[in-house]
């Protein structure tokens, strides 16, 4: 399952807060049934233009990977969650809602990897 998210009207302070993305991505893996194999890793990234800039955030899962990237001068918030298990994704839109002070998210949900669940044929052909 993959869910693509693309939220705006984010809080700008709460788009360039750094410990505030990195508390995300070490929370979120958690909430959502996941499991976390590393810390996350986040930084700033200053674009050539300010409005391009902003924070990048990944954290490694078991079940695959979680990112964000932060627009805070666009007031906007980009995020991946992908994952060969099913997660609730009404759950973690709202989180991120809450979290960064969303007024829209526009969400995609790509139905991928989840043959990951079936299991292993033992019959070899």
């Amino acid at each position: 399952m993959h869910l693509v998210l693309d939220g705006r009207g984010g809080d700008y302070q709460k788009l360039q807060d750094l410990t505030l993305i990195y508390n995300i991505l070490e929370e979120l893996p958690g909430l959502i049934g996941m499991t976390k194999i590393m810390p996350p890793y986040v930084f700033r990234y200053e674009g050539t233009r300010v409005e391009d800039g902003g924070i990048s955030g990944f954290v490694l899962i078991a079940e695959s990977h979680i990112s964000i990237h932060t627009f805070p001068e666009r007031h906007l918030v980009n995020m991946d969650v992908f994952s060969c298990k099913e997660f609730d994704p009404e759950k973690m839109i709202n989180y991120i809602q809450g979290k960064f002070g969303l007024q829209e998210v526009e969400r995609y949900i790509l139905r991928r990897g989840l043959e990951y669940l079936e299991p292993l044929s033992t019959t070899i052909e």
